[in-house]
């Protein structure tokens, strides 16, 4: 079982390459809520000068269009413009004067809606997101959207920009499968409270929130790549 506080030493991206490519656009989905599911299991793929930073996607939640706990909800501002650009841009906002949170634009240009990626399993520039935590252990690394913004240097400089183009930023797939899927009410919200719209993978020890939200005690999550990844 992959203990939640021990690097996967297992896991080797071509970083000779620069990582694995971006996932393609039209691999996207549309719909806001297919997309934060689809997006379990993905790679947020970090260029930093000291190196390649990456974590896997293992909790999500939706904004869909007409939620009133969405940023979209009220129109397009200046602030939320990138939740109504063409899916797969990145929407990065600050909650609460305080944490950076990185959202992925869903639906067609125009629609604001998105996905807010919740927590990531590190993966690679393990010891590059501990001098950016300031935090040892590696399951509190990127176990929240505040702290796996804090872990992989994200900030508003990065709003905007296509996820699905090599960059400072991109979402890239090593084919890995999560396996299931649990779901439950979102956290933190007031409004809209009631609807199923979080995403995660079960038995992951890198997802955030409750047990009770999380279907009970959680075991960790063993991941590895495919033999098909390992030969790209």
């Amino acid at each position: 079982m992959r203990d939640p506080d021990v690097p996967d030493d297992g896991w080797k991206p071509d970083l000779a390459e620069g990582g694995f490519p971006p996932l393609p656009q039209g691999d996207l989905p549309t719909d806001t809520a297919a997309l934060a599911r689809f997006l379990l299991g993905k790679l947020v793929m970090r260029a930093l000068p000291e190196g390649i930073v990456v974590g896997r996607i293992v909790e999500t939640e939706a904004y869909v269009v007409g939620d009133a706990a969405g940023h979209a909800y009220r129109g397009e501002t200046r602030r939320n413009r990138s939740l109504f650009l063409e899916p797969g841009r990145a929407y990065v906002y600050l909650a609460y004067g305080v944490s950076w949170m990185l959202n992925v634009s869903s639906e067609t240009q125009g629609i604001g809606a998105g996905a807010l990626i919740r927590a990531l399993e590190p993966l690679e520039g393990v010891e590059i997101m501990r001098r950016n935590r300031g935090v040892e252990r590696l399951r509190d690394l990127a176990r929240g959207p505040g702290r796996l913004c804090q872990a992989l240097r994200i900030d508003r400089s990065l709003d905007g920009i296509d996820l699905c183009r090599r960059g400072p930023l991109w979402l890239a797939s090593d084919r890995f499968e999560p396996g299931a899927i649990g779901e439950s009410v979102r956290i933190g919200i007031t409004k809209d409270a009631e609807r199923v719209l979080r995403f995660y993978v079960r038995g992951s020890g890198f997802v955030s929130g409750t047990k009770r939200l999380n279907g009970g005690a959680r075991s960790p999550l063993k991941a590895r790549l495919s033999s098909s990844s390992r030969a790209n």
